[in-house]
């Protein structure tokens, strides 16, 4: 549904959107016959505007599509309402170390030959009622297989569902494989050459998370025959359509996207076989100039092989502890330009960067404010950076952004904090690069993966985070980061892991950071070559060639 390959494309809300684009960018560096499908999303998702209160406004993120993009001449067509809605595709190229390229395709139904609501239906990413996402789901999934078809890629060995929001491109193969396209006459071995074609990644961890629709309303959109059909394959129960349940019956493959979140899919669908495959990034795209110029003096096969970032072992630390400085001056003086705000380039700067939503839990750091303001006062200052959007339709998520406004007017200078609005792709560099400590406090177990820290983690940024997600896989205490609570289980215990952070900040990290910092680079540095060289795409996209799309058995 979303695809992040560019600030300049503002088609991506968040995590999902990054990890897809950074997936072709490592296809691409691998010289992959793959492509990508996505929706055009004219209006984006939207520009962040904060007042004073830290009060959200949401701006329209148009963009010149037109002029980053090439109009490709087929046409396809998908059924909506009883009617075939016209779709088109812009291409994108994505281009790797090697110069492959890597196609990526933006369907656009704002066609002169549909009706109003059609041509709406590629405006903008996650927006609208039920039936309209449903709709937008219908020209992703069908329409998606539909374009493709179009465009001349007449023998896709493997289709890649990326979340649920695609299952529909199932019911699509099936018509095809189906006699006469009749899906009722669709017979078994029929739905078994679907599902070989077909792999599926699911990326939440909770129920409500998996998109569901109405029977009725699936009906109205589809039509009575496919909504039987698919009745009869069981993927509408209590009279709902889940997304989820159609991918998981018509893959012949299926992961979540991390080693704790393959065993929670596994009991949430204990009928399925559910394997993991960790997330990682881009690393070349994710890591800022300074260290950039860093390993191509010392590690220069790291541009086309990141599994070499392990020898980050050999850099020198004053080496390192230069990049990280040169990063920081430039993240300062970014921050300053954007904000007015002039931070300290001396002292501990945090960074908490992440989709505003209530289950991140970005004001966990506030919960105990004079104890906050002690541990400055005694320890050693620190600064504090937010940065994340909520979705418009989230008032949680906006509360958290307004709670941490009143919570840095109350600290004042005790503890600076400044949140920097529209935090989006280019941000982004600059304060995974540019901070000294990246803290990720999700509420357990609702972390699938999460994939900032690594971003941090690429540019000698060591992590402070709840043992969730990724950092199950990528912590080692006192060498790569450090810990907010324990793994003793999958409940949340917000008094706790709180006194845990401020534990962590008092007894480790601030005595470590002003104290000893030598041994606090020494942790960047194998932060770099412990997660850095494991979390990245080119080591998740050989997994998925190995076992997803090869589905060679050993």
């Amino acid at each position: 549904m979303e695809v992040g390959l560019d600030a300049a494309l503002p088609t991506y809300s968040g995590g999902l959107g990054i990890l897809a684009g950074d997936t072709l960018r490592a296809a691409a560096d691998l010289g992959l016959p793959m492509v990508g499908v996505t929706l055009l999303h004219r209006k984006g998702y939207f520009r962040q505007r904060l007042d004073a209160a830290g009060k959200q406004y949401e701006i329209p993120a148009t963009w010149a599509y037109e002029e980053i993009l090439v109009p490709m001449v087929p046409r396809a067509y998908v059924p909506i309402a009883g009617r075939a809605v016209m779709v088109r595709a812009w291409r994108y190229l994505v281009r790797g170390v090697f110069g492959h390229t890597v196609p990526v395709y933006f369907l656009d139904t704002g066609l002169k030959e549909n009706i109003a609501w059609e041509q709406s239906l590629t405006d903008a990413l996650y927006d609208g009622d039920a039936y309209h996402r449903l709709c937008q789901e219908v020209v992703l999934g069908m329409g998606g297989v539909a374009m493709l078809q179009a465009l001349g890629y007449k023998h896709v060995s493997t289709y890649h569902m990326n979340e649920g929001h695609a299952a529909l491109l199932t019911l699509a193969l099936l018509e095809g494989e189906a006699a006469r396209g009749n899906l009722h006459e669709a017979s078994e071995s029929d739905r078994e050459a679907v599902r070989q074609r077909s792999v599926f990644t699911t990326h939440t961890p909770v129920p409500a998370g998996h998109d569901q629709f109405p029977a009725d309303l699936v009906r109205n959109v589809l039509g009575t025959d496919r909504v039987e059909v698919l009745e009869t394959m069981q993927c509408i129960q209590n009279g709902m359509l889940n997304m989820t349940n159609l991918a998981l019956r018509l893959s012949r493959y299926v992961n979540g996207v991390a080693m704790r979140h393959g065993e929670i899919s596994r009991s949430m669908f204990p009928n399925y076989p559910i394997d993991s495959i960790t997330n990682g990034v881009h690393a070349l795209t994710r890591t800022a100039p300074p260290f950039r110029n860093l390993f191509g003096r010392y590690i220069p096969e790291w541009r086309r092989d990141s599994f070499y970032l392990r020898y980050a072992v050999k850099i020198p630390l004053p080496e390192v502890d230069r990049a990280h400085v040169l990063a920081k001056r430039e993240l300062i003086a970014h921050v300053a330009q954007r904000t007015g705000t002039h931070l300290a380039e001396n002292v501990l700067t945090i960074c908490f960067a992440r989709r505003a939503a209530a289950y991140k839990r970005a004001d966990l750091l506030f919960t105990d404010l004079e104890r906050l303001k002690t541990i400055a006062n005694q320890l050693g200052p620190f600064q504090v950076i937010y940065g994340g959007k909520a979705h418009p339709h989230d008032e949680a998520g906006k509360q958290v952004i307004r709670k941490i406004f009143e919570y840095a007017a109350k600290l004042k200078e005790a503890v600076r904090i400044v949140y920097m609005e529209n935090y989006e792709m280019d941000l982004a560099r600059w304060l995974c690069a540019g901070v000294d400590l990246w803290l990720n406090t999700p509420q357990r177990p609702l972390e699938a993966s999460g994939t900032s820290g690594m971003k941090a983690a690429l540019n000698g940024v060591p992590s402070l985070s709840v043992l969730d997600g990724w950092w199950l896989e990528g912590h080692v205490e006192g060498v790569t980061g450090w810990a907010i609570g324990d793994n003793n289980d999958d409940e949340t215990h917000p008094v706790a892991e709180a006194n845990s952070l401020y534990d962590q900040l008092e007894h480790a990290i601030l005595p470590l950071y002003y104290g000893e910092p030598d041994a606090y680079t020494q942790i960047r540095r194998s932060a770099i070559a412990i997660n850095g060289s494991f979390f990245h795409t080119q080591r998740m996209v050989l997994q998925y060639v190995r076992n997803a799309y090869l589905g060679v058995e050993p």
